[in-house]
């Protein structure tokens, strides 16, 4: 199949900053997809059919592939390949069907607008995606570059600093760049007071070095506990740091937290890495409101909430790369239910504190093989005017690959 679809980056200088290349392809196009303000920036000259992305936005794909074969332009803003039009159609059109022709993305111009090097920012993303993600970002010294979902990000991110102790926060919105409109709007987290900002912007955030009460969280495991909200069911912390240890949280990778409690697991599964996902099955309602507040707080919104019992909940879900069962070793099914829904090299992980539960996870190591480790953990506390460890009730981890 040869090239039929190309994807153009236009900013807002429109047609007059677009190569040579690009204005070829307009020029040769049957058809030309884009938002209405991409294609008002096309000149009488591309005679070309003008289609507007439909609503759902979703019932694109299917109008483009239609078209396979004929020759098609796709208006996109800046560089498609990053958080673009390009890269969603990639799940779509073979690479070699496509061409891509990128033009600055908004976060190169912001960039140079702030005179802050790509390599020291991080780069995200709220357009179309939960707000709640930049929660994580937040830390002393970060400089963020975040593409807005809408004229109103700019003033509900200045609260999020604020409510997590960043208030001394610099932030620039960064409106129409490229273009003879373009403005920048200054303040801080703590006193931003600026009206509704024009849809399209960047936000760039310097979060400062801040008070050491702010709520900012390694990404490393084993959060303190008192960054969860919890009834008691927690995985307490150092167990916690051992136990994502053996999980061993790799990108792309999709835990199964079964019996979640508080989402302690599951949470600190996907603050690993970007792409990791957790779907936490938990049958308590009360604790279930804990995981989605959890969740939200800890800056991993997108965490799948599976309403229900082990192992009825877990028929139908997509198969997991790891499972952690912190609750319900012992109750009929569960353990056997995991292991056969566990992809081939996969891995598991139970934590036992009866002696009942470490009793079935003895039997499965002699079934399946896998290691035992038993934990005991002390914590110094007051006796009298004195000090002495107070032991809380040892762990017993279990962890076994799936062979492949």
């Amino acid at each position: 199949m040869t090239q039929w679809l190309t994807v153009i980056g236009i900013g807002e200088d429109g047609y007059d900053g677009l190569g040579q290349n690009a204005r070829q392809v307009l020029a040769g196009a049957r058809t030309v997809f884009g938002g209405k303000r991409h294609l008002e920036l096309l000149p009488a000259e591309v005679v070309a059919r003008r289609v507007t992305w439909p609503t759902p936005f979703s019932d694109a794909y299917a109008m483009l592939l239609a078209l396979r074969g004929e020759p098609v332009a796709v208006l996109a803003s800046g560089d498609p390949m990053h958080f673009g039009m390009g890269a969603a159609l990639t799940r779509y059109v073979e690479a070699e069907e496509m061409r891509i022709l990128p033009a600055p993305s908004a976060f190169s111009l912001a960039a140079a607008a702030m005179g802050w090097p790509i390599q020291d920012i991080q780069l995200l993303s709220v357009h179309g995606r939960p707000v709640e993600t930049l929660f994580k970002a937040f830390v002393p010294g970060a400089r963020l570059l975040i593409l807005s979902n809408d004229g109103g990000t700019p003033e509900q991110v200045a609260r999020m600093l604020s409510q997590s102790g960043f208030q001394s926060a610099r932030l620039t919105v960064l409106e129409h760049m490229g273009s003879d409109a373009e403005r920048h709007i200054e303040g801080m987290a703590s006193a931003w007071g600026h009206p509704r900002c024009a849809d399209l912007n960047v936000l760039a955030v310097d979060c400062g070095f801040t008070a050491s009460s702010a709520r900012a969280y390694s990404t490393l495991a084993g959060l303190p506990d008192d960054a969860f909200e919890h009834d008691g069911q927690l995985t307490k912390r150092d167990i916690r740091a051992v136990t994502l240890a053996h999980l061993a949280p790799l990108p792309g990778q999709l835990l199964w937290d079964v019996g979640a409690g508080c989402g302690s697991i599951g949470i600190e599964w996907m603050r690993a890495h970007p792409a990791c996902r957790t779907l936490a099955i938990e049958a308590d309602s009360k604790r279930q409101e804990l995981i989605l507040r959890n969740s939200h707080a800890l800056g991993v919104p997108d965490l799948k909430l599976v309403r229900g019992k082990a192992p009825a909940a877990l028929a139908g879900l997509m198969a997991p790369d790891a499972i952690f069962i912190g609750g319900g070793v012992t109750d009929d099914g569960v353990m056997q239910t995991c292991w056969e829904c566990l992809k081939p090299g996969g891995r598991l992980v139970a934590n036992a504190v009866t002696i009942q539960s470490e009793m079935t996870l003895i039997r499965w190591r002699d079934t399946y093989g896998g290691d035992l480790t038993k934990l005991g953990v002390s914590h110094a506390q007051p006796l009298g005017s004195f000090d002495t460890w107070r032991a809380v009730l040892p762990v017993t981890v279990y962890s076994v690959n799936k062979p492949d």
